[in-house]
């Protein structure tokens, strides 16, 4: 499989389940502060991963080139 496919593919990943979070937490269906704080720090990981990997397919492209 082409890296760049699996990388779209992990990113469409990371995108559906910031959107599922993203919901949730506008939806009011939050129990409590912790599994707020739990959703905040899922949608950090999940940022942070995204970005890492566009820094990463970035950098392929410059070394392509």
């Amino acid at each position: 499989m082409d890296p760049i496919a699996i990388t779209d593919y992990i990113r469409k990943k990371i995108r559906q389940k910031l959107e599922d979070v993203q919901t949730l937490l506008m939806s009011g269906a939050v129990k409590d502060m912790e599994q707020y704080r739990l959703l905040m720090g899922e949608i950090q990981g999940l940022s942070f991963v995204e970005k890492e990997i566009m820094a990463l397919l970035k950098n392929m492209e410059m070394i392509d080139e």
